[in-house]
């Protein structure tokens, strides 16, 4: 857990969140994608949004989730609603 407070944009209760789901490396959130992470979290913990989808990519870009690019953000706004939409039953 230790490893991925290093990583922008990831405290210690991300980290904690993170490795519930089996995230415990920066490796293991590489190899996963910050989509299926986030996935993941959602599934596991209802109120995980989408500034913590933001975090994840921005974690694995090496940057702060702000100076993601506005493509970016709106195809994981896009999967956040679809997320939302699913849990909500619709």
């Amino acid at each position: 857990m230790a490893e991925l407070t290093l990583l922008r944009n990831i405290g210690k209760e991300m980290a904690r969140k993170l490795t519930t789901v089996g995230i415990d490396s920066f490796e293991t959130l590489r190899e996963a994608g910050a989509k299926e992470v986030y996935f993941k979290l959602k599934m596991t913990y209802s109120r995980v949004c989408l500034v913590h989808l933001y975090a994840l990519e921005g974690a694995l870009e090496g940057g702060e989730f702000n100076s993601l690019t506005r493509e970016k953000k709106r195809g994981l706004k896009e999967l956040s609603g679809f997320l939302e939409r699913k849990q909500r039953g619709g």
